[in-house]
């Protein structure tokens, strides 16, 4: 089967005008359609638009690869449209597509068409390719670049399986490669291209293993890798990674394979590249190079995000639905008529709001011992996920709060693994009992003990001596004041700082200081909303997955639901906590400035009709939340596609 097979005349557009992304794909499966390759085109356009989602399939250089694999195509296909004017298609370098292939495979086992897509994904990296299609008059045209292309390419094939066969023994500058995308369609042979262009440049051998949706090709040798140089696996998705034991390894996104592949060989030839060690905590990590350094940082990066993006409908889910019993007391209950202890009952007033902050508190319970749980996954596999969640529950329970989780999934799981690294010799008979016995087990107990007479016991230390600082200066200025209550509210969002702060209002509230309740809550309210607008406005610097999950922050943030801003502060705490912090000790500012008060504990925007100096309260949030969401974009780094 070739490309040419694929593609029908009638599925291919020249000079087509797109006016966004969405409005892209709709036309490519338009012409997909119109092949007859697709049973219900609703079915396949949600399919495209729910892969483009999780991470943009613009490859860059004006060129966008869109795909689906769905029951509803009929028999593979691909579409094309030429758009002169370029659509924005958030792609990596900023370009915009003015080339487009969509990419129709049948949920089936049998995966014939997949090396030819792949075949036209690695074709679409030749610049002088693309141009000529780009400039195709006709559909003829057009199809018969293709087809010369694809016949040069195969021979080129050719010519380099012969030549790798012919310096099979010569080893001195041999390097290893491994290639992978969730997918396996277009990055994972992309990638390979491009570090296969890149060592005949530099004039290396390099043989490249890809584990594409039809399988495993080029599988590395134990022959092959016990002489090889380096290994660069260049993978988002997992790899076995036993057999590069003592091997030196690099280890990075797909994405790096194609956009920065002479770094990746230029560092396998002559970088201080680290010595892996399987199931192992203590490799050695040592490098100088920048390279280097950035991988270190995405492993802890991937880490992370597996616990955030496990615990964010956790997040979302339970804050909404704790959101809405305000909702509901605020529009059924007189807040004026509510004596101070019904206020401090707020959300729980009305038996229907009752029902829904019990279910949203239950959530929300689930959202530290999740983050830990899943960051322990991540680090040691399945047996660090029991660990991490006991860890993370200990915290959510205790007085260590989210960091204390943080804490708990990294140290679940690199105490796993040491577990498996002590456990590595005992007799084959036993490694059943690993999994279920001994990891567990002693698993649990480690981080139990850890959690309670380490973590625990230094947080509370810490929460003790923030109670008996913010008594010892109350009655001081009240500016001072409110930046501190307010900047504390952010520092770890609902852990001990937090709660400090949160305890001493309301127990000003008892004492008849209003305006200290007042400070505490808007400092509360500020990075959710921040993260919101932040989200919003910097959509470059977030995921895809923050970017869709940001708005429900909005609802958070004025309900007074300072954890919707823990997932993000969890992903990247060095730059979203310190710009939260100053917008939030800013709106704590303003408003002890401007003698705003409080007489409930809680509620955010839904008790505001017993905030004194409602209107300035108001300004103080806004511009507190303003100034957290420019430092977010400031600050933050852009997400590499």
């Amino acid at each position: 089967m070739r490309i040419k097979d694929l593609i029908d005349p009638k599925s291919i557009q020249l000079g087509g005008v797109a006016k966004d992304k969405n409005d892209a794909i709709h036309q490519l499966v338009e012409l997909m359609v119109e092949s007859g390759k697709i049973k219900d085109r609703d079915v396949y356009e949600k399919g495209v638009h729910e892969r483009e989602e999780e991470s943009t399939t613009a490859v860059g250089e004006g060129v966008a690869i869109p795909h689906c694999k769905s029951d509803t195509v009929l028999k593979p296909g691909l579409a094309a449209m030429t758009i002169p004017q370029g659509v924005d298609f958030d792609a990596p370098d900023d370009e915009k597509v003015t080339l487009a292939f969509l990419i129709a495979a049948p949920n089936s086992k049998e995966n014939i068409h997949v090396d030819v897509l792949s075949k036209l994904s690695v074709l679409l990296l030749d610049e002088q390719f693309t141009i000529d299609l780009r400039n195709a008059k006709t559909k003829n045209e057009f199809l018969s670049i293709i087809d010369k292309a694809e016949n040069e390419k195969d021979e080129k094939d050719a010519l380099e399986q012969e030549a790798l066969q012919n310096e099979k023994n010569n080893t001195a500058q041999k390097i290893l490669a491994v290639t992978a995308c969730p997918t396996g369609i277009a990055h994972t042979y992309m990638a390979e291209e491009q570090l296969k262009k890149q060592a005949a440049t530099m004039g290396c051998s390099i043989k490249i293993e890809t584990r594409g949706q039809s399988g495993t090709k080029n599988e590395l040798t134990s022959e092959e890798i016990k002489e090889a140089l380096c290994i660069i696996v260049a993978a988002d998705t997992q790899v076995p990674m036993d057999r590069f034991d003592g091997k030196r390894v690099i280890q990075c996104q797909v994405a790096d394979g194609i956009n920065k592949s002479k770094e990746l060989i230029t560092e396998a030839l002559h970088g201080n590249v680290s010595l892996y060690h399987s199931q192992s905590a203590f490799q050695a990590k040592k490098t100088n190079t920048s390279f280097g350094s950035e991988t270190r940082g995405h492993k802890i990066y991937k880490h992370l995000m597996n616990g955030v993006s496990h615990m964010l409908p956790f997040v979302v889910g339970g804050g909404i639905l704790i959101a809405i019993a305000f909702l509901i007391d605020g529009a059924l209950v007189d807040m004026n008529a509510l004596s101070l202890a019904e206020r401090s009952n707020f959300g729980t007033i009305t038996p229907i709001a009752k029902l829904f902050k019990t279910i949203g508190g239950d959530a929300f319970g689930f959202m530290l011992p999740i983050l830990a749980g899943f960051i322990a996954m991540s680090i040691a596999d399945r047996p660090g996920l029991a660990v991490g969640f006991v860890g993370g529950f200990i915290a959510a329970n205790g007085t260590s709060g989210f960091l204390g989780a943080l804490l708990a999934g990294f140290a679940a799981g690199y105490f796993v693994l040491y577990l498996k690294h002590l456990l590595r010799k005992l007799p084959k008979t036993m490694e059943g009992l690993k999994p279920i016995l001994f990891y567990p087990l002693l698993g649990i107990l480690g981080i139990g003990l850890c959690m309670i007479f380490l973590v625990e016991p230094f947080v509370g230390a810490i929460n003790i001596y923030l109670n008996t600082a913010l008594s010892n200066m109350n009655g001081t200025s009240d500016i001072l004041l409110g930046i501190i209550l307010g900047g504390m509210m952010a520092v770890d969002m609902g852990g001990p700082v937090n709660k400090a702060a949160y305890v001493f209002g309301t127990a000003s509230i008892i004492a008849g200081n209003y305006n200290i309740m007042a400070a505490v809550m808007i400092g509360g309210m500020t990075p959710p909303i921040a993260i919101a607008i932040s989200t919003l406005l910097f959509k470059h610097k977030y995921t895809l997955e923050e970017q869709k999950a940001g708005p429900a922050n909005f609802i958070m943030g004025f309900s007074f639901i300072t954890e919707g801003a823990i997932p993000y502060a969890a992903s990247d705490p060095l730059h979203v906590i310190p710009s939260c912090i100053v917008g939030s000790a800013l709106a704590g500012a303003l408003s002890m400035a401007s003698q705003c008060t409080l007489m409930a504990p809680h509620g955010g925007i839904f008790v505001f009709p017993v905030v004194g100096n409602a209107a300035m309260y108001v300004v103080a949030l806004l511009v507190g939340s303003l100034v957290s969401a420019v430092l977010l974009g400031i600050t933050k780094k852009k997400i590499e596609a």
